[in-house]
């Protein structure tokens, strides 16, 4: 870890100016920052400190949705009442996500903002070649190891996947960013790798994330989040589902469905297309596994990720079908 100059900011005007300075990053709960700077990805110029802004940790909800601060901790969301009651696949996607020592410090920014788990650009030591480290030196996972890494959303200089679980919720029931003077939904927040993956977040220079919000709806009210990974304990998605469901007045028919997928694509990836499958539908078991098979259209696998190809559709017609249990 090399040296860095260490600012506190007092504001979030002055954080602003602050993250506009070159080689500046910032600073909230650590998690992400400490582990990118300790296997040398991460060198900051300077480290700017806004753990102590004031306001950015509130977390209010009410009819129309809820409104995340920041700075609010993983943890203190997970377990709010109100979002436990209103956001169900939300409080779950927070509690999947990590282990409880990383609730208790990481932040929602700082979760929205973490890089990918890709064993080859957090080693830079050993495979030197990370489009998303450096531009241009191509990518040590292709022709690798590709157990872990992304089957939808991928391009020839880039396949390594988004690891957050939170993002694939958000992504789910169109949340937004709030970024100073401008909003961004959540899904256009994570940006495809194309032919810039080092670029993986609508954030300029400059820019602070405040909150995120997230409106209401029956179908954010009944949801779920369902992780599957190898190990029960903290691990990141082999896949995930994060799927609401608003029924029409017979308790069978869908009128409103929401899909998204984690663990198998470059940034959260919502399934619009088992959404319009499915609505107008009566909800049956055979119906939502043909359904579910179109979250992987346009997969492209790298030998040893094929398997995600066929856990997919699975664990989406899986989230479907229990929250249908609920009705």
């Amino acid at each position: 870890m090399r040296d860095f100059s260490y600012l506190r900011a007092n504001s979030v005007d002055a954080a602003r100016q602050a993250a506009a300075l070159p080689g500046a990053m910032l600073l909230a709960g650590g998690t992400t920052l400490v582990d990118l700077a300790k296997c040398g990805v991460a060198e900051p110029d300077t480290v700017v400190d806004i753990t102590h802004l004031k306001g950015l940790d509130r977390i209010t909800v009410d009819d129309r949705g809820a409104m995340i601060g920041a700075l609010a901790k993983m943890s203190s969301v997970a377990d709010h009442a109100a979002i436990k009651s209103r956001f169900p696949t939300v409080s779950e996607a927070l509690w999947l996500a990590a282990s409880a020592q990383l609730r208790n410090m990481a932040t929602i920014g700082g979760n929205l903002m973490q890089r990918t788990r890709c064993p080859y650009f957090r080693d830079p030591a050993n495979f030197p070649a990370c489009n998303k480290r450096t531009p241009g030196s191509g990518c040590s996972a292709i022709g690798g190891v590709t157990r872990g890494h992304a089957v939808l959303g991928t391009s020839e200089t880039c396949i390594a996947t988004y690891p957050g679980d939170l993002a694939t919720a958000l992504v789910a029931f169109d949340a937004t960013v709030y970024l100073g003077n401008r909003q961004v939904a959540v899904d256009d927040f994570f940006l495809l790798p194309g032919a810039t993956p080092d670029r993986e977040h609508a954030i300029a220079p400059g820019e602070v994330i405040t909150a995120i919000s997230i409106p209401a709806s029956p179908a954010a009210q009944r949801s779920t989040y369902l992780k599957i990974r190898d190990r029960q304990s903290y691990e990141f998605a082999a896949a995930s589902a994060a799927v609401g469901i608003e029924f029409e007045a017979d308790g069978r028919t869908i009128k409103d469905l929401r899909v998204a997928l984690g663990g198998v694509a470059t940034k959260p990836w919502r399934a619009r297309a088992v959404e319009e499958a499915l609505k107008g539908k009566v909800l049956q078991s055979d119906t939502v596994r043909r359904a579910s098979l179109l979250a992987i259209e346009g997969a492209l696998d790298h030998g040893a990720n094929h398997y995600k190809i066929e856990l997919a559709p699975r664990v989406v017609a899986r989230a479907i079908l229990k929250v249908g249990e609920t009705a």
